[in-house]
């Protein structure tokens, strides 16, 4: 205890990487710090395990991320999609590309501006995406139904922080 509060010690490194002298730092920092990590860990696992699915077997995860952001936000330009998706022009680029010779989204001039352009979800990417989520709800579901009643309701309490959370994050268009 350190002026009445519990402590960690830890090694510090210096930016060559070398340790040095420990410092004390309070429980509930590092705490926190662990607790951050475990939920980013976690919430990447969740994703990774939730993206396989029948309906999005031929495509890659950041095709049906853009196929998704576009479905969701479009029409959108080029631009504004590299922004979401924070891919880079010539990437982006190559993923509509492949997603327009698969039918699922379109791509069009912008009438005011002939150097940016569209896309938009055709129908057919629509039912992609609308196949895709209902196989991941049903994944997730199942394996949610498994989890004692009190482990269902402390997950479902903590949905409304956890979509603040989203909210707040980087990245979006909201």
């Amino acid at each position: 205890m350190l002026a009445g509060k519990q402590v960690i010690f830890r090694k510090e490194k210096e930016l060559s990487g070398a340790p040095t002298d420990l410092v004390a730092t309070p429980a509930s920092e590092a705490s926190e710090a662990e607790s951050t990590a475990r939920l980013r860990a976690v919430i990447s696992r969740l994703s990774r395990r939730l993206r396989p699915t029948v309906a999005g077997s031929g495509l890659t995860p950041s095709q049906i991320s853009v196929l998704f952001s576009v479905v969701r936000f479009g029409p959108i330009r080029l631009s504004e999609l590299a922004d979401v998706e924070s891919l880079n022009p010539t990437m982006l680029s190559r993923i509509t590309g492949q997603l327009c010779d698969a039918g699922l989204i379109r791509r069009s001039a912008d009438p005011g501006d002939r150097r940016a352009a569209f896309v938009q979800a055709s129908a057919a990417g629509r039912r992609i995406r609308e196949r895709i989520h209902r196989e991941r709800a049903q994944a997730l579901g199942a394996h949610v139904a498994e989890l004692e009643q009190r482990q269902r309701e402390a997950l479902w309490e903590a949905l409304p922080v956890l979509e603040e959370l989203a909210e707040r994050l980087p990245g979006g268009r909201r």
